[in-house]
């Protein structure tokens, strides 16, 4: 019998959640054959049989949290496809006698503590609703602490080492030092506080509950940690986008035919934000304890709305690309995007982010950090207002409003208005960014 494990993944992602299963119990499977789709806090990966045979048991179920290691499935290398499992239990009789017997003691002893067993298995399905880290789980399995009793301290209920240890230190140890009369007592108070909570989080009127999946509590996670580890700021202009409009439309028969691809407002944003960041290059770093660590390259990530949530797919090497080499890289992954399709070499790594809440109607906002980056340009929708030109003439302009946000703890006020002044110039000036393209 072959167990088959969650296999490393990548060095950031230690767990995921099963989100269906490709075979079931009896299927043949060859080495390398597909078993489950798992959800990590990246991409949707497909885990593969490593080896032949049939699938002799599934060991966890759609929806349930897995880490790397964990055995999930059994595959009999010698088994025949829809073998029933009175011809399996059979055969053990048969070949491992004494192991059956340990299993009709075992099943004895279960049905002695029938209640001692059952409790068990609450406390286990109560434990894997939990969100905790990888490390936590493993910390409270050493403690012997049900994850279900622990109170977190992260925002997002995320439970994490120091929570089981304050656990096990403050609240658990009294419990087990008490006498049996205080336990019974303590019970009820228990129970009561229980429905208490319970009754907080119900509704008079009809409801859905649905579980948040694996990438929107990373997404919720890291949305916070954003605003909670960085000082963030939101600078903001406005570009007048009427050369660029002119130019597309001049320009936009002759590009189709030549790149076979549709000349977008992006590859102009994308190279504009490349010019800005050679020009102010913290825009362009992170920071790593107490030092600043200045990219000398310009992946660009794109942030890119799906499904299942959002996903900033990098458009790598974007100041060695042309006008349709970044047209085609955007188009590439957004196609990924939709289609799950998505690896996690397409997700890692980017210096810098741009969004387009435009596509959407937004008028304004303020796009927050993709941490450890330390800068994100949002665009916006594209509207006719009145503007006052430089002879004192009003006309309808087509404007967009461009947002900057940034960590101030490395980026000054003074670069990020000179940044977005920056890009606001190239735009405006587009004819500048071709010939540098």
């Amino acid at each position: 019998m072959k167990e088959i494990k969650v296999p490393e993944l990548a060095e950031s992602i230690t767990e995921g959640t099963i989100s269906e299963w490709l075979v079931k119990k009896g299927d043949q499977v060859e080495k390398g054959d597909p078993i489950l789709e798992l959800e990590t806090d990246k991409v949707n990966v497909e885990v593969n049989a490593d080896a032949s045979g049939v699938i002799a048991e599934l060991l966890r179920e759609a929806g349930d949290d897995v880490e790397v290691g964990d055995v999930i499935a059994k595959v009999d290398e010698n088994g025949e496809a829809g073998g029933s499992d009175e011809d399996t239990s059979s055969n053990e009789e048969e070949s491992e006698p004494e192991e059956e017997k340990e299993k009709e003691a075992s099943n004895k002893e279960e049905k002695q503590q029938p209640a001692s067993e059952e409790k068990k298995e609450t406390s286990k399905k109560d434990s894997k609703d939990v969100i905790a880290t990888p490390a936590a789980r493993k910390r409270a399995r050493e403690l012997g602490i049900d994850l279900s009793e622990i109170s977190a301290r992260d925002p997002l209920g995320r439970i994490r080492p120091e929570d089981v240890d304050a656990a096990a230190k403050g609240e658990n140890k009294q419990e087990s030092k008490g006498s049996s009369n205080s336990s019974s007592e303590d019970k009820p108070k228990k129970q009561e506080k229980k429905k208490e909570e319970t009754k907080k989080t119900e509704f008079d009127k009809p409801v859905e509950r649905v579980k948040m999946s694996r990438r929107r509590q990373t997404i919720a996670k890291r949305l916070v940690e954003a605003q909670q580890e960085s000082a963030m700021l939101t600078t903001f202009n406005e570009v007048d986008m009427t050369n660029v409009m002119k130019l597309r439309s001049e320009r936009k028969e002759s590009f189709l035919k030549k790149h076979d691809i549709k000349l977008g407002f992006m590859s102009f944003f994308t190279k504009a934000a490349v010019g800005a960041l050679k020009e102010f290059p913290l825009l362009n770093a992170e920071i790593q304890g107490n030092e600043i660590i200045k990219k000398q390259f310009y992946d660009i990530g794109m942030a890119v709305s799906t499904d299942e949530g959002l996903v900033v797919p990098v458009v790598r090497d974007a100041d060695r690309l042309d006008f349709a080499g970044i047209e085609k890289g955007i188009a590439d992954l957004a196609t990924k995007a939709r289609n799950k399709e998505l690896g996690l070499e397409d997700l890692q790594g980017g210096s810098f982010t741009i969004t387009n809440g435009g596509i959407f109607g937004s008028m304004l906002s303020t796009p927050i950090l993709n941490a450890p980056q330390v800068g994100i340009l949002g665009l916006h929708n594209i509207e006719k207002r009145a503007k006052v030109m430089p002879d004192d003439t009003i006309e309808a302009r087509p404007m967009m409003y461009i947002a900057l946000s940034y960590d101030h703890r490395i980026v000054d006020g003074k670069d990020a208005v000179q940044f977005l002044r920056r890009i606001k110039e190239m735009i405006e000036d587009p004819f500048d960014l071709l010939l540098e393209g």
